[in-house]
């Protein structure tokens, strides 16, 4: 027997055609076609990735590190100490370091949209792996459910067979029966 996608979509997902989304047609095509339906989406990620989203996500990987906040916190301690404490009447930033409220102002502005950048790519990349992680349960539960019904018809096969072999044996047993005069039954 030809299998269907329809015939497939009523009998293992309990809808009809029109009601399946294209996930879900893929799916079912692959289990038609005996293909699997797992792939690497990191690959193709990877390749359609611009200079652009590549520099957001190394500095959104360097800027939400604990090198890179402990380096800092490095850094304002001696801005602050050498300003306030060794250079004291030459300190090119003296206190409420003006300056370095400037320069901390700008580092803000540019590193949050770039780290918003990255934090959306990789928002993308999850709701990808999602549905190919959907993808490739519904193929197993769909495989399970067709090893099912392969099991039911070897199961029901087998006691056909088996009720033929009872037939044949009772019919068997009369035969004898008769030969030996007993009674038949």
């Amino acid at each position: 027997m030809q299998k269907t996608i329809d015939d497939l979509s009523t009998r293992w997902l309990k809808r009809n055609l029109d009601s399946l989304s294209e996930e879900e047609l893929r799916v079912l095509q692959s289990a038609i076609d005996r293909r699997p339906i797992a792939r690497d989406i990191r690959e193709n990620l990877a390749g359609e990735a611009s200079l652009g989203d590549r520099i957001a996500d190394a500095m959104a990987r360097v800027g939400g590190s604990w090198t890179f906040i402990v380096s800092f916190l490095l850094f304002l301690a001696v801005w602050t100490a050498g300003n306030a404490f060794l250079l004291t009447r030459d300190a090119f930033d003296p206190y409420p370091f003006i300056f370095l409220n400037l320069i901390l102002s700008m580092l803000a502005a540019v590193q949050a949209p770039i780290i918003m950048m990255s934090q959306n790519r990789q928002a993308a990349r999850d709701r990808l792996d999602a549905t190919h992680d959907y993808e490739v349960n519904l193929k197993a539960e769909i495989e399970i459910m067709a090893l099912h019904d392969k099991l039911d018809a070897l199961r029901q096969r087998e006691i056909l067979n088996m009720q033929s072999e009872i037939a044949e044996l009772a019919a068997h047993l009369k035969r004898i029966d008769a030969r030996l005069g007993g009674p038949a039954s």
